[in-house]
Formats: structure tokens, sequence, C-alpha cells
């Protein structure tokens, strides 16, 4: 398929082929003959780093090879989604170890990006818990990587934004689980300085996140609603529940049928958005379904229409622990000031770093969704001095427009991780319009 394809942000597109596997030979002849490539696989990454002329559309590859009911070990090829894996493993106990904020994403993908969830303060990025994966290089070797064999490639494959090659399949642990529920607390708070003891009062559980009122100011600058949880035990449940532990209903699926138009987002609409979701909350405790805790939007097909044809960007920062109180004053400070708001908008608090090139940090990460406007980019360039001035960094799979400096100053490992991509690819075959920018490759 050839034409102009954009990800979930619809920002950039690009003119490209699209080739579909579903056969390793098949990827093995695209690598061969077509350059510059990348793998790209259910589009839900918001900026660039999927894109290129040629890409390997991942997800008909996407067969389980093998599952070990004792451990919760499985093997899959790197088109499997997370969704896919719901839907076999969940119902015999089993959950993946992290999930993103959605479960349409590749299991490639979620190695690429390193993905993190809601859990990064207890069990890490995705990437901890792979055990091996099997890479298809430039050169159309395959190799078995793993922090025993090949360990290098392995750390620069782990949140390497498929620079380093084709991921082809993967072993990693699944974790057990007695429901398909989750026990869930939610707690109100009135302002940054409060949501962010909630979340050192926290860290014993499992999961956490907290939605944030980026327009509120003053007293009121950072306030919030956390929502913590961890999976449910068949005795927390009631009885209707508990005959079907693995069977909660499913919510009302909705859709967003056409593009918005541009001025339905604006100051006035999301600062009202913003007052009826913090005062729609109070302190409480539940049972919930796992999609509704952990995929919200997933019940709304086509969200990202919301935001119009020229689409959005997600903005998202972490901060080092020691600096996120301040930092995260003066980034939410200067959006409110900027009446820029964002009605998506997450913060989380992250673990220690788990991988050489990954953007989780020990401290917290803010996420924001902005409709693309000319206003926004001068803002943003705003916010990533506020970011790097306080030792923090943006990640690599939200982003379209940060520059190669932003990137080099906020990941430390910058230099060596374009080095050893030049040494497994020294003819740059694999590369993205998100590397290129960013310099990533040549």
């Amino acid at each position: 398929m050839a034409g102009k394809i954009s990800n979930w942000g619809r920002y950039p597109g690009v003119e490209g082929s699209l080739f579909r596997i579903s056969e390793r030979e098949q990827a093995a002849a695209v690598v061969a003959e077509k350059s510059p490539l990348i793998a790209r696989g259910l589009g839900r990454c918001y900026g660039d780093s999927s894109l290129a002329e040629t890409m390997l559309s991942m997800p008909s590859y996407n067969r389980i090879t093998a599952f070990d009911p004792d451990t919760g070990e499985i093997s899959c090829q790197a088109g499997v989604s997370i969704a896919e894996l719901l839907e076999t493993f969940l119902p015999r106990g089993w959950f993946p170890p992290v999930t993103p904020g959605t479960k349409f994403i590749t299991i490639g993908g979620a190695i690429a990006s390193d993905v993190h969830g809601k859990n990064h303060h207890v069990e890490g990025s995705f990437c901890r818990h792979v055990e091996s994966l099997l890479l298809m290089t430039a050169d159309g070797e395959t190799l078995e990587c793993s922090r025993e064999s090949n360990p290098e490639i392995f750390a620069a494959t782990c949140g390497g934004m498929g620079l380093t090659g084709l991921i082809l399949s993967a072993t990693f642990r699944l974790k057990p689980v007695e429901t398909a529920f989750i026990r869930e607390e939610t707690i109100v708070a009135r302002n940054l300085d409060e949501i962010m003891s909630i979340f050192e009062e926290s860290t014993d559980w499992t999961y956490s996140v907290a939605w944030i009122d980026c327009l509120a100011k003053g007293m009121n600058l950072g306030r919030s609603v956390m929502m913590r949880g961890e999976h449910a035990l068949i005795e927390e449940l009631d009885d209707k529940r508990a005959t079907s532990p693995f069977d909660p209903k499913s919510s009302l699926k909705l859709n967003v049928p056409i593009d918005l138009p541009s001025f339905t987002l604006n100051n006035l609409t999301v600062s009202v958005f913003n007052y009826l979701i913090y005062h729609k909350y109070s302190n409480a405790s539940m049972i919930s379904s796992y999609d509704s805790f952990f995929y919200p939007l997933d019940s709304i097909d086509n969200w990202n229409r919301i935001y119009g044809r020229k689409g959005f960007t997600q903005y998202q920062c972490v901060l080092p622990r020691s600096s996120s109180a301040r930092g995260m004053q003066q980034i939410l400070g200067k959006i409110s000031k900027s009446g820029m708001g964002s009605f998506l908008a997450v913060l989380k608090l992250f673990g220690q770093q788990d991988d050489f090139i990954s953007f989780p940090m020990e401290g917290y990460t803010l996420a924001l969704d902005f409709p693309i406007s000319r206003r926004l980019f001068p803002l943003l360039e705003e916010l990533d001095r506020i970011v790097l001035d306080h030792g923090g960094r943006l990640y690599l799979t939200k982003h379209a427009r940060m520059s190669p400096e932003i990137f080099s100053e906020g990941y430390p490992h910058a230099r060596e991780f374009i080095e050893r991509i030049e040494a497994i690819d020294p003819e740059g075959k694999f590369r993205s319009l998100q590397s290129d920018r960013l310099e990533m490759t040549k």
C-alpha cells in the first residue's frame, strides 16, 4: 500500500509504502530490497518514529509460538498485540507485566519504545520483563539477543525505536492474576504539592496515575485526581462478579465519526471540561474492570478525531525526583498562562531507569495532548528549556518536533546509542523521519 501515512497523532504524515508482513521470508525480501525502512506496528505512537519511505507493517506477523502455564513465560512474534494477549491469556489468569494506556500496540512496538505503565515505580518498563528477542539486521542476518547474548545490541534495541533492525519475536513473562478486576481508589488533590505527596504515600500500590488540570491557577495549580489500584482478588469481589471473575461486562463502545472543527478545542471548552472532570470525583473505593482502569480511551473509537484534521502532538517529559516539584510548577504555570491547555493530562511516578536508552528515570512524568497550531510550537520550545534546566528529557515515542540538541542533552547515552546503531547498520538502512530529524541516522 502506498500513499500518505501518519500515526495516531495524525502529525506529521509521510508519502510512503507500507508492506504488510505475515511471514519472515516477506520481511527478509523487503529488508534486502528497500532502503530506508522502519518497522510499524498498530500506528499508536504519536509522532514520526515509525514513519519512513518504506514501512514494514507487522500486525499480521502475530503467532504465539510457546507458553508455559506454570511460569507465564511466553514466546510470540512481534506483531502480537497486547489486546490479543489479553483476549487469549487473561481468561487463564495471566496479565501483561507492563501495559501503556492503550492495548492496541504490538509487542515489537512495546520493546522498541520500552513502554511504561502505571506500575513503573514498582515493576519498571516492558523490557525489564523481556528475556530475549530475535532481531533481523540490515544485512538480513538473524540475531538472538538477550542480556547474555549480544547484550549491547539487546540494550540498544530496548527503547531504540526500531533502529537496530526488525524485531521478529520475543520471550517474556506474563504476571498471574486472580481476576480481571481492579481494586481502585480515587483521591482528590487540591494542588500539585498535594498530589505529589499522595504519590509518595502510594509507592506500595502497584498502579498509580493522576489526571491533572493543567489550566488551574494560583492555589489550585496542579489540582488532580489520583487513581491507584491493585489486581482484585476473588475474595474482594461481590457474589455476582465472583461467579465470572474473568468476564467483566464490556462498556459501551463509542465512536468519533468525523473530524471535529478545530475551534471546538479552545481555552474555554478545555477549562469547562477540566472543571467538570475534577468535580466529578470524590475520595472513593470501588471495584473496576481492567478496561476502565487501564484503557479508558480505548472505549472510544477514533478519539484522535477530536483534535481535527490538523492532528495533535503529545508532550511527555520526565524530571528527576529531586527537581520534579519545582520543574512541574514551572511547566504547569507556563501552560496555564498560555491558555493552551490539555484535557488529557496525566502525571505518574517513575522508578529507576532500567535500560540504556529508555525514557523513564526516577522522578515524575507529565504527558499532555495539544492540538497542532502555529501558537503551539513556541510554547513547547519554552517547555523544552524548563525540562532540560531541571535535568529531564522527552519521550521519543510521543514526539514529532524535538530538536537534536534536546535529544542529546536529555539522554546521557545518546552518543553511544548512535555509535551502536552505526556499528550494526553502517549503511543506515533502518531509519525514520524521527531518527533523521534527531540526527541519529545520517
